[in-house]
């Protein structure tokens, strides 16, 4: 094996007296993927931040090629060659693509203004060399979430970064976007750079990893060679406890079972925004979860802020109740029964506030006429943290403070204290560890026992498969095919997608 470039040792991390990592050994070696993994909360993504000079107060050591390091800010960390790209999206979707791509590195003129012809062109030659399509000059927020993703990764491909922390790469990629991207670091790691791979899809670091190592409540657990280790061996040192529902998923296919004799909450006929989903009819019953899968650019995620008011569909009806109801906004989707759960938590959480205030924001009107009432906040908030088990079980706690598994459950909070006909969760387990996942499972599979009518709309197979009694697929804004009252596995969704 070659020799360590990245080495830390006895490093621990407290977050006000809770113990984020507890005396945590980490090598890298020059030229290796190293797959990372572990439950929401384990220490992973605190261990990255630490390397990439985000946290910069611990106990332990760092060495770098052999030299101790001991970074005071995330500068210093790229000036030593270390680059990350953030589970949480830090492009900028108000400046252009060429911009993001040499965000604080722009190319300038003789007399110090920025070349905004020569990094429009550099910035199209690099995205062309990922096999990127993508306008130079277009802004980013205008694009797909997935391709925004595969941008950002090019920026820190482009830096130079001799280390390359990779947080959840894959979550909004379509298996194409994936292998395009698997590709480029087999590349990159035969040139002599190193990467550290993190993500909950374990197929993704069984195919790319040389090596990985398993996080478990701050602790490391294990570092084993890719070709000695299997699934099974991940999740059981992952989560230590029974996983059979979300294994289940994983490795055979499962059994649906539809309700067609139900009532109908929320029907659609010939839906349809051009440029995203056209002619979609779809019914949602009462104790269901209905889901609707496709790879990324499909139209199932641009069909979910459709039905919840966040984009106003072009034409087709839409009824709740048998009632026919026009959705142009998100106020008339809540009043007509609906709540929807975006795939990114940052646009309707608040991570500097506490829980108690993220929770009880959707029902302010309710217990508030003209002053807050903080008392009455907390106690309905502390009744949903019991319920969905959010950990730690403080609603005085900065929502930033949690994993990302407890911010979904937080989002999720948000809307059930008055509890909705229908439930629409766009990725709802985008990001999260196989013991999180579990977790939002029982949740939904709660709620479907209570009545309500969910839409789980997702680009991870392992997702619907896990939560849906009903599946439709979506293909280039289409309805492609359902799956209902039948066995269906992975490999079925991906032929229908």
């Amino acid at each position: 094996m070659p020799e360590s470039l990245l080495e830390l040792r006895g490093v621990s991390k407290n977050f006000g007296g809770v113990a984020a990592l507890h005396e945590v050994d980490f090598d890298l070696k020059a030229g290796e993927i190293h797959g990372l993994v572990g439950e929401n909360g384990a220490g992973k993504s605190t261990l990255m931040k630490i390397i990439a000079g985000v946290h910069t107060a611990y106990e332990g050591r760092m060495h770098l090629v052999g030299r101790p390091v001991s970074f005071r800010s995330a500068r210093d960390a790229r000036e030593a060659g270390i680059g990350m790209v953030h589970q949480e999206l830090s492009v900028v979707p108000t400046l252009t693509v060429a911009e993001n791509v040499f965000l604080g590195s722009q190319p300038l003129t003789r007399i110090g203004t920025i070349d905004w012809a020569r990094m429009q062109n550099e910035a199209a030659r690099h995205l062309a060399s990922l096999g990127i399509d993508a306008d130079p000059a277009a802004l980013l927020g205008s694009l797909p979430l997935g391709l925004q993703q595969l941008i950002e990764i090019a920026r820190v491909l482009f830096s130079g970064a001799r280390i390359i922390i990779l947080d959840e790469p894959t979550s909004a990629l379509s298996p194409p976007e994936i292998e395009r991207l698997f590709s480029l670091l087999r590349r990159l790691c035969e040139a002599g750079r190193s990467i550290i791979f993190i993500s909950h899809f374990l197929d993704d670091i069984l195919a790319i990893s040389n090596s990985v190592t398993v996080f478990r409540n701050g602790r490391h657990v294990a570092t084993e060679a890719v070709g000695s280790i299997d699934k099974a061996w991940l999740i059981e040192n992952m989560i230590g406890r029974d996983h059979e529902d979300l294994a289940q998923s994983y490795v055979k296919p499962i059994m649906l079972a539809s309700r067609p004799e139900a009532p109908v909450l929320l029907e659609t006929k010939e839906l349809g925004h051009a440029g995203s989903f056209q002619d979609v009819s779809l019914a949602v019953r009462a104790g269901e979860v209905l889901g609707i899968y496709g790879f990324l650019g499909s139209g199932q995620l641009e069909l979910a802020r459709s039905l919840f008011g966040k984009m106003r569909a072009e034409r087709g009806t839409v009824r709740i109740g048998g009632r026919r109801v026009r959705l142009g906004t998100t106020s008339r989707a809540r009043r007509a029964g609906l709540a929807f759960v975006p795939e990114s938590r940052r646009s309707m959480l608040f991570a500097h506030e506490p829980v108690y205030k993220n929770v009880s924001i959707s029902i302010l009107q309710h217990i508030a006429r003209v002053l807050l009432r903080p008392a009455a906040e907390r106690v309905i908030a502390g009744a949903r943290i019991k319920e969905l088990d959010i950990r730690p079980p403080r609603a005085t706690l900065p929502l930033g403070a949690l994993s990302g598994g407890n911010q979904q459950k937080v989002a999720l909070a948000k809307w059930l204290t008055r509890k909705p006909k229908v439930l629409i969760l766009s990725e709802p387990t985008r990001g999260m560890d196989v013991g999180a996942k579990e977790d939002v499972v029982r949740i939904v599979r709660r709620l479907r026992d209570e009545g309500i009518g969910i839409i789980v709309v997702s680009t991870e197979p392992e997702t619907i498969l896990s939560l849906a009694d009903r599946i439709l697929v979506m293909k280039k804004g289409v309805i492609a095919r359902e799956f209902a009252s039948e066995a269906v596995g992975k490999n079925e969704l991906l032929a229908a997608a």
